[in-house]
């Protein structure tokens, strides 16, 4: 399916979802019922984990059902809702998640993680690290997926931070930065891009203010703000991708060129890249390169062919034996056993907050106001993402409720209006959002710690953001 089909299609059955509540497990609940019900879902699930020291994972699953049920859902259709979002977040987010954990671990054994880290270090300051993390994250996260690009960066991250000496949280929040700032305001990521679809707006403009607005945002919420994150957290590397470096052990004494283990770890970014421009320049072609392009550039095709690479290149590189690369693709699986168990919850957990309906409910409460439409665009999307936790869910839902609003407004306005919605898109990422777990997880922070730090940088994103676009519309 190409992408602008695809788009048609998400944003269809997205807004006939959430905008028309066709669901069939729908309550018939009231609103103030909904609301409660999500309130003090989000208040157990914080109290399980912080209070009671209750798994994530189990902590989730309880609070999803309770509030399928507190909202009006039957039991069984809790249970049900829940487990619809639990398998399609493990469709998507689980598979990538468990390729990147291969090729990370390639990575670190067959001594390129070593090789990247190195020049990385050697070539900048302590006071320049961070700006390049933030730079690295904004170019991976271009093309990609967040999701994809934060596997494919937490092998960089954790080991520029070890070996640089700097704070893991200094480290780290740059990087975040510069990827999440891509997924919510440039195309071609499926959020902006739907957005785009749904009210008509001109791409080439609305990726060119993107960017425009993305580079302030990435400096704000990236380098700047880690400097006072790394001082309210202060929490070890976390063990893992260690490498012979780090250990002391001496397996091998090769290590793949810096060109080699670049290429590998800008695979999948070249190939989903070229994805999204054919789709672009030709959208609806069914030319066999636009066909080969959209298998190749899909996410979980192009992850696995950067395995499939670090598995011939990189092991070649690292003169490391079939029975060292197996091992090392074994040996990456389960340290991310819990992370994909707390990232299927957390989507389990989404899915029941946009089954029950309160994404409508905000939806409607502010749809008739009278405020700034941009502002008015901000807001509903942010609403909608702290109750669903999800960014393109909150995205499509905005767009399909201002769609016609949108009808009236000049190229630059509507364009202006897209990236409003994303910046909203972004808000106050918490306890029902899969990447709050996936970033918990990785760094190795606490709840309360991850809420300092990742929540924070995600308002920075969306508030920045928003500013920019209310800039921008007074001077273009």
């Amino acid at each position: 399916m190409n992408l602008a089909l695809a788009v048609q299609t998400a944003t269809q059955s997205a807004v006939q979802l959430v905008v028309h509540a066709a669901d069939p497990i729908k309550p018939a609940s009231g609103d103030a019922q909904l609301i409660i019900a999500a309130v003090v879902g989000i208040a157990v699930i914080i109290t399980l984990i912080t209070w009671l020291r209750v798994h994530p994972f189990l902590a989730l699953a309880i609070g999803a059902v309770g509030v399928g049920v507190g909202a009006g859902l039957a039991p069984s259709a809790a249970v049900t809702s829940f487990s619809t979002g639990f398998g399609s977040t493990m469709a998507s987010v689980g598979i990538l998640v468990g390729f990147g954990a291969m090729f990370g671990k390639l990575l670190a054994d067959s001594g390129g993680a070593d090789r990247i880290v190195d020049s990385l270090v050697s070539r900048s300051t302590t006071r320049t690290l961070p700006w390049v993390m933030a730079l690295i994250g904004g170019l991976i996260g271009l093309p990609m997926f967040f999701e994809v690009g934060l596997v494919l960066l937490i092998p960089v991250i954790i080991l520029v931070a070890r070996r640089s000496g700097l704070s893991l949280i200094r480290i780290a929040i740059p990087a975040l930065a510069g990827l999440s700032v891509m997924h919510g305001l440039v195309p071609p990521h499926p959020g902006p891009l739907v957005a785009v679809t749904t009210l008509g707006a001109n791409l080439g403009l609305t990726l060119a203010i993107g960017v425009l607005i993305a580079i302030p945002t990435v400096i704000i919420a990236g380098p700047v703000f880690s400097k006072f994150a790394a001082r309210w957290v202060d929490v070890p590397v976390p063990a893992l991708f260690l490498t012979t470096a780090d250990t002391g052990e001496v397996t091998h004494s090769k290590r793949p060129s810096f060109f080699v283990t670049l290429c590998g770890i800008l695979l999948p970014v070249v190939l989903m890249l070229a994805r999204s421009i054919a789709d672009a320049l030709a959208p609806g072609s069914t030319a066999p390169l636009n066909a080969a392009l959209d298998f190749l550039g899909t996410p979980m095709i192009a992850l696995g062919l950067a395995v499939i690479y670090a598995m011939i290149f990189f092991a070649r590189g690292g003169g490391m034996t079939r029975t060292a690369v197996s091992t090392s693709l074994s040996a990456s699986l389960p340290p991310i056993a819990g992370i994909l168990l707390i990232v299927g919850a957390g989507g389990g957990f989404k899915q029941v907050l946009i089954d029950t309906g309160i994404g409508t409910v905000i939806a409607n409460a502010v749809a008739g106001s009278s405020v700034s439409i941009l502002l008015l665009a901000w807001f509903v999307a942010a609403l909608i993402r702290v109750a669903t936790g999800s960014a393109t869910v909150a995205t499509v839902t905005a767009a399909g409720i201002l769609a016609p609003v949108a009808a009236t407004l000049g190229a630059t306005d509507v364009s202006l209006m897209v990236l409003a919605i994303g910046a909203g898109s972004l808000f106050l990422s918490h306890v029902n959002d899969a990447g709050f777990w996936l970033v918990k997880e990785y760094l190795g922070t606490t709840v309360g710690q991850t809420l300092k730090t990742w929540t924070i940088m995600e308002c920075l994103i969306s508030v920045t953001g928003l500013a920019g676009v209310l800039l921008l519309n007074i001077v273009i």
